[in-house]
């Protein structure tokens, strides 16, 4: 068993800061490279997208991407774990096989994870007496089920797990939880039982810290958020991940962004409803039982963690059209809301720079 290991976080969304995993694979050590791709507006676009080419469906930039990193990832023996496969993960591993072949790289093992699409079978389930019912209303899919784009079960970190272990260099996924992603990796390299519901719970909240990327590293800091250095070239979090379920989240010494008591306790509290049921496949965990240790030099010891066992039931993501277009802004919030929106915009300007992509016209 190794002493630690170290998980750093790639992509937080669909379309979040292309350089970031190759600055996490190229600027120091890690072990392994989560990217999360998937908002659950994202699985509906990736949806429409498949039905118009039934090549599409993933996440496409990931090819272009592991151009860049597969060598680096290659020589160093990094795994990479991604939901990027949308709701064609099988589409996007041929994708990075080909890359593979391209670079001339050999023995690179890519694993799926298949079976979170359930979209075909939802008569299947209804006529077994599955209940498939609105989380928040109560109300039957039955009405809408012929209007559905999408039906993803959420799966856990289980599946990579088993990819892992049969020698998996790279996991492809589709649906899997973003907390899975991270949890997955610890499961496999400090072998948890499954039924330590505190160990799950740490490798979630852990996985919970990664999951949008630079945002627990400063990039959503509402704090002192104008003496962050740096947050064009931000360095997204590394959690180290310790036997004992001990986490302590960091970044890279040489990129920009801040990890403190404050950024991280702000990440922790984002999109989680009820902190003491923080409910996944692998467990239920209970975020007012986290203790956080600020040990200076961007680097945050998260620990005593306890939670639950799993709930029996699934959550399944369902997408359907119903005529609405959707348009997307940034919002910034009181005090001093207008000269966070000006910092951004300087912000996103250096790196569309950076880039080297250039536009006609930017509309701020």
């Amino acid at each position: 068993m190794k002493e630690k290991i170290r998980i750093a976080s790639g992509q937080g969304f669909w379309g979040d800061l292309i350089d970031a995993p190759y600055h996490q694979v190229t600027k120091g050590d890690i072990d392994y490279l989560v990217m999360d791709y998937l908002a659950e507006v994202t699985m509906s676009i990736l949806q429409k997208q498949k039905n118009k080419n039934p090549e599409f469906g993933y996440a496409r930039d990931i090819p272009a991407l592991m151009k860049r990193i597969l060598p680096v990832c290659k020589e160093k023996g990094i795994k990479v774990i991604t939901n990027g496969g949308g709701v064609n993960p099988i589409g996007c591993a041929e994708a990075i096989i080909n890359v593979a072949k391209e670079l001339n790289i050999t023995g690179l093992k890519v694993a799926v994870v298949i079976g979170d699409d359930i979209k075909d079978r939802l008569d299947e389930l209804i006529s077994m007496g599955e209940e498939l019912n609105n989380m928040e209303t109560g109300e039957s899919i039955i009405p809408v089920k012929d209007k559905l784009l999408s039906a993803n079960v959420y799966l856990g970190a289980f599946p990579i797990v088993e990819a892992l272990e049969k020698g998996a260099d790279v996991v492809i996924t589709g649906r899997t939880t973003d907390t899975g992603l991270t949890l997955a990796p610890m499961i496999y390299e400090f072998g948890w039982d499954k039924e330590n519901y505190d160990l799950m719970s740490a490798g979630t909240i852990a996985g919970h810290i990664l999951e949008c990327g630079g945002q627990a590293s400063g990039g959503n800091f509402l704090g002192d958020w104008q003496s962050v250095p740096d947050m064009a070239n931000l360095g997204f979090p590394i959690a180290e991940a310790f036997p004992n379920g001990d986490i302590i989240v960091t970044k890279h010494e040489n990129m920009g962004g801040r990890v403190s008591f404050e950024t991280v306790a702000e990440q922790l509290v984002y999109e989680i409803g009820d902190p003491k049921k923080y409910i996944t496949p692998d467990c239920i965990a209970d975020f007012t039982s986290i203790q956080l240790e600020d040990l200076g030099n961007d680097r945050v010891k998260v620990f005593g963690i306890t939670g639950e066992k799993e709930t029996d039931t699934y959550k399944v993501s369902c997408s359907y059209a119903d005529g609405f277009s959707a348009s997307a802004s940034l919002t910034y919030s009181w005090p001093q809301a207008i000269t966070k929106a000006k910092a951004a915009d300087k912000i996103l300007r250096e790196r569309l720079e950076n880039l080297n992509l250039v536009f006609d016209e930017i509309n701020t």
